[in-house]
């Protein structure tokens, strides 16, 4: 098979500056960061910037006062804070505008046609259903807030020097917080609007043709035939939105990468995937473009924040997991493919699909060995979103604990997210938190896997091989430099803008209405594009014993059982004052 048949390829001639327009890392990068300044630009340039942070101030007077005044979070504290958690960038005009023009298919039970069309008449039909239990549930906001309201006033009325009273007013404000998180959902369903998704779509196909076409056309690549296949790629992407977003699939979590991977897989093995579509499957150009855009999500303040506990269970037991599932892939199962051994073990240890990309390009891993990891990160992600936060409610783990487990073995962001909040704020909080500092793996692991494969698996048998650093960076992932250092910009631009502007306008703006609802996008593109150029004939030779899926179990497994234990000791026996702060 050539380098260009086994799909990530790595140049080995000297560097020149043409690379920088015409590589695809580098052209991931460039497109990356024109989607990042475009955001910044719209947000912090012609956004409500000065509005916002005069309303912010206001409320952190607000705050300070009352913090100054009790030694509990009063119902005015928290006032101030739902006042600051409503100034989102999203709702500006270009927040809109960008929401609008990337919307994916929606939510559907029954008729698949509701994900895409939904008329004023079904609309209102959806909300008077749900008037009722919003009416219900502000109903009892209301008495909660009145009993919370008279619990503060007699702790104010001991000049809060009353510790019964002091406690009895918090726990009569936590009540009420729990009451309006209630009423809010409940209100959010009777908000429901009619749409038609069918133009947006089309112009949204139309605008991914000429930003992915341009930089095909860079690539001294057909931009005509790129543009033919693409609308097939985008609609099985469309078609994968629609089932992630069907009632029980969301409820399982069988999201629309997953169904990315099989509907492509499904056409490739059955009618076969026309000849015409496969320039459109760019599966690394999509996935490369959208990991430069994570980088605007894993933000340094943020993992500092959990502290070292978090830095432990992430940083630790990852380099230790993935190395021990190599070695028990080569030592014990014998895998004849180093590559695919490696994949797998830094899919399955760091981070999912993005450490698989990353790795893979390290590597030169063939395009079907990356599509078996992601296949199997993608099935295993789906069962343990859903055992996970079951067993620990039911073995009755502590919250924090359970979260930090999570955060440190479900492969998918998103997935750490969806199981976390099943557990509580807390968990989520953690879980999150801990897959954000195991995302800045991806660059640390593509680094070492190229070293390390420079220097020993390819090294010569008979003679002594001298690398340079050019060869490494040859090797090297470029797109990678593009990941950390979005990661370095948005951590910057966090730490100083404030939490209260950087909530509303950073991640509540340039991240939610800008950078993520475009990676979301090239992600599953991606994934699509994985599925239609996968033939099943082309994977049996990988999975011949069963190797694969029994690395992933076992690797998983000692990977769980090694994330558990540290996160036992740094949470609770080292350092129990940082969880009590949690």
């Amino acid at each position: 098979m050539s380098q260009a048949e086994s799909g990530i390829v790595v140049d080995h001639g000297q560097s020149k500056w043409s690379d920088l327009w015409t590589k695809e890392d580098y052209l991931a990068i460039w497109l990356g960061f024109l989607i990042i300044a475009v955001s910044l630009v719209a947000y912090f340039g012609f956004g409500p910037k000065a509005e916002f942070a005069e309303r912010i101030a206001k409320a952190e007077q607000l705050q300070s006062a009352e913090a100054a005044k009790a030694p509990f979070k009063t119902i005015a504290w928290y006032k101030a804070e739902d006042d600051k958690k409503k100034l989102k960038g999203t709702d500006s005009p270009f927040g809109k505008f960008v929401s609008s023009w990337t919307k994916h298919p929606g939510s559907w039970s029954s008729n698949p046609l509701d994900a895409l069309i939904r008329s004023e008449a079904q609309a209102k039909a959806k909300n008077d259903k749900a008037m009722p239990a919003y009416e219900e549930a502000k109903a009892k906001a209301a008495a909660a807030f009145g009993a919370a309201t008279a619990a503060e006033e007699a702790a104010m009325a001991a000049n809060f020097k009353d510790e019964a009273a002091n406690g009895q007013a918090k726990a009569k404000i936590a009540e009420w917080r729990a009451a309006e998180k209630s009423a809010s959902a409940a209100k959010s369903k009777t908000t429901n609007k009619p749409y038609n998704y069918i133009p947006t779509l089309i112009g949204l196909c139309l605008f991914f043709i000429v930003i992915f076409g341009a930089g095909m056309t860079l690539m001294k690549k057909s931009f005509f035939e790129f543009a033919k296949g693409f609308f097939i790629v985008f609609l099985v992407a469309v078609l994968a939105y629609m089932l992630g977003n069907q009632a029980i699939c969301k409820q399982y979590g069988f999201g629309a990468e997953a169904w990315g991977i099989l509907l492509g897989m499904i056409i490739a093995n059955s009618i076969g995937t026309p000849k015409w579509v496969l320039p459109a499957c760019q599966v690394e150009f999509f996935i490369k473009t959208g990991l430069v855009l994570l980088g605007a999500e894993v933000l340094f303040g943020k993992i500092m924040a959990i502290g070292i506990p978090g830095i432990f269970v992430a940083w630790v037991v990852t380099p230790v997991v993935l190395v021990c599932t190599f070695i028990f892939g080569q030592k014990v199962l014998k895998m004849p493919s180093k590559t695919l051994n490696i994949v797998v073990s830094a899919d399955m240890s760091v981070c999912g699909t993005s450490a698989a990309i990353a790795t893979a390009a390290a590597c030169r891993a063939k395009k079907e060995e990356l599509t078996l990891s992601i296949g199997l990160s993608l099935v295993f992600t789906a069962i343990m979103m859903i055992i996970m936060p079951a067993f620990i409610k039911a073995v009755g783990i502590p919250e924090i604990l359970g979260g930090a487990w999570m955060g440190g073995t479900i492969d998918s962001t998103g997935a750490v997210a969806a199981a976390g909040a099943f557990l509580g704020e807390k968990a989520l909080y953690v879980a999150a938190t801990i897959k954000m500092i195991q995302n800045v793996m991806i660059g640390v692991t593509a680094f070492c896997v190229a070293l390390y494969w420079c220097l020993v698996v390819e090294k010569e048998a008979d003679q002594k091989r001298t690398v340079g650093a050019g060869e490494i960076w040859h090797r090297f992932p470029k797109f990678v430099l593009g990941f950390l250092a979005a990661s370095i910009l948005f951590s910057i631009l966090d730490s100083n803008l404030g939490k209260g502007m950087a909530n509303s306008l950073l991640d509540g703006g340039v991240v939610k209405g800008g950078t993520k609802l475009m990676r979301d996008w090239f992600f599953t593109l991606s994934f699509a594009a994985i599925g239609l150029s996968t033939n099943f004939r082309e994977l049996a030779k990988y999975f011949k014993g069963g190797k694969p899926v029994i690395l992933y179990v076992c690797g998983q497994s000692f990977n769980l059982a090694l994330t558990l234990g540290m996160a036992y000791v740094m949470f609770y026996l080292v350092f129990p004052e940082i969880t009590a702060k949690i």
